[in-house]
């Protein structure tokens, strides 16, 4: 139970640029600077005192590299904000970014902490999904012999299969999340919180989201292949299996593994950073500052580890209960789109009206900067509330492993 009221006071990202090395618009940006970008703008936009900042917690993925050294203090740094400012870096996958704003939250909530900010980054051009070399296992062959962990594509085609998404279900999803990123690009709807990302040379290098295809058909997606039917047929077991065999061999009621998702109906690849400013009531009073919204809860789950994709049903459920509510009493949902099952299969076992899913479009139309992700769906999920002049929002995610994790939050 929340100890104390949690508040949030502002949100801000950067545009997604595409994730290719050197075509994307934002691949020529160190994810420091990127993040580092993503503070300044927040302090401005707000006026906030930096220096009353208890601790910045940041969501990134692929720690190596560039997104070694925690990230985060040196983005700090690298902001010019007072070396007094403290910060760390986390990693529970896709959830990372909201991780980072729910431990925030929890610092604030106990009492240890005043304000703080969470949120997260990734640059998936400059550090590649994999750069880490670990795979979901750790490359632990001890626990590669208990549990058979396959690649998440092949776990989404899984779901699909046993929840008898057709091709065109999935398609229709990805369709769906086009058509709604371009009408949210239209009217404006990411305006809030967008601000454009910048060179060393002070130069506008991204204004706006670089991944979305408001241009893309029924009969485009129709004419895709599947994106891991070759991945599926790749042996990888210890005694030659295949990578589907793999997992039916944990869901042989399966029969096989139908490959229905194609690249379009998966998540972007993409670079970007967000963060959330969250702080108590008497934070807001000293520095002058009106809650948008109340966190009203956190949860994590875990599920089958093979599977992997299906925790945002449980996640969902627990902060649900946890904030003495019911799925209907849900206004919007924010359900990463890892891939178009994912929150197929998610409407479905909570029995949620799809007119209130992911309403301006998700991580297939926009992308997935792994890290930043959940920041970013948080602040999206706050300025549709006001936008629309709704009351309650749920952003989730899946998360590899079998995790998943869920916030609730409220208008004030």
């Amino acid at each position: 139970m929340i100890m104390r009221d949690v508040f949030i006071y502002d949100a801000v990202r950067t545009p997604r640029g595409r994730g290719k090395p050197g075509k994307g618009a934002l691949s020529g940006v160190h994810p420091q600077e990127l993040f580092a970008q993503t503070l300044g703008r927040l302090a401005d936009k707000t006026g906030m005192d930096r220096e009353a900042v208890d601790d910045v917690v940041v969501g990134c993925v692929t720690q190596v590299k560039e997104q070694g050294a925690c990230i985060a203090r040196n983005a700090i740094l690298a902001a010019d904000w007072p070396q007094s400012v403290t910060g760390t870096t986390v990693n529970r996958f896709c959830g990372s970014g909201l991780q980072a704003i729910n431990f925030a939250a929890m610092g604030v909530a106990s009492g240890m902490q005043e304000c703080a900010i969470g949120g997260g980054v990734e640059s998936m051009s400059r550090v590649p999904l994999g750069a880490d070399e670990a795979m979901l296992d750790g490359l632990n062959t001890e626990l590669r012999k208990k549990i058979a962990m396959v690649p998440q594509g092949i776990s989404a085609d899984l779901i699909a299969t046993l929840e008898g998404f057709s091709r065109e279900d999935i398609d229709g999803f990805a369709l769906a999340s086009q058509h709604r990123a371009a009408r949210a690009v239209e009217e404006g709807r990411f305006s809030k919180s967008l601000f454009p990302v910048k060179n060393a040379a002070g130069e506008v290098v991204l204004d706006k989201d670089e991944h979305p295809r408001p241009d893309t058909t029924a009969e485009s997606l129709a004419g895709l292949d599947p994106a891991f039917a070759k991945l599926g047929a790749t042996p990888m077991g210890p005694n030659g299996e295949t990578i589907d065999q793999l997992a039916l061999r944990a869901y042989p009621q399966a029969g096989e593994v139908r490959h229905v998702h194609s690249a379009a109906s998966s998540s972007g690849i993409v670079d970007g950073a967000a963060v959330v400013l969250l702080g108590s009531k008497e934070y807001g009073e000293r520095a002058g500052l009106a809650p948008r919204a109340r966190l009203r809860a956190t949860a994590t789950a875990g599920s089958e580890p093979v599977i992997m994709l299906t925790a945002p049903t449980p996640a969902s459920k627990k902060a649900l209960s946890m904030a003495g509510m019911e799925a209907r009493d849900v206004d919007l949902w924010e359900i990463n789109e890892a891939f178009a099952a994912v929150p197929l299969q998610t409407i479905r076992n909570l029995g949620i009206d799809p007119e209130r899913v992911n309403v301006n479009g998700g991580a297939i139309a926009l992308g997935h900067p792994l890290g930043a992700t959940g920041a970013m769906l948080l602040g999206t999920a706050l300025d549709e509330l006001e936008r629309a002049n709704k009351a309650t929002a749920l952003t989730t995610l899946c998360i590899g492993g079998g995790m998943g994790i869920a916030t609730v939050i409220e208008r004030v």
